[in-house]
């Protein structure tokens, strides 16, 4: 059986840093984005592909 998620069960140290992070996350996103159209280099491109990634799975609660 699924172990179900619950943000209490993490200390209140890296809820705190979750909350940090997913506050954040967005406006890095937009940045890196329009970064990257200007200035489209390889490390941009993946560099915004895992902020993205990062991006869902905090607003998604996957991590």
């Amino acid at each position: 059986m699924k172990k179900r998620y619950n943000p209490y069960n993490m200390p209140p140290w890296l809820r705190n840093l979750r909350a940090l992070c997913n506050q954040f996350i967005i406006p890095f996103c937009i940045f890196q984005g329009i970064r990257t159209f200007f200035f489209p280099t390889a490390f941009d491109i993946l560099f915004l592909g895992l902020l993205v990634f990062l991006a869902v799975s905090l607003r998604s609660d996957w991590i």
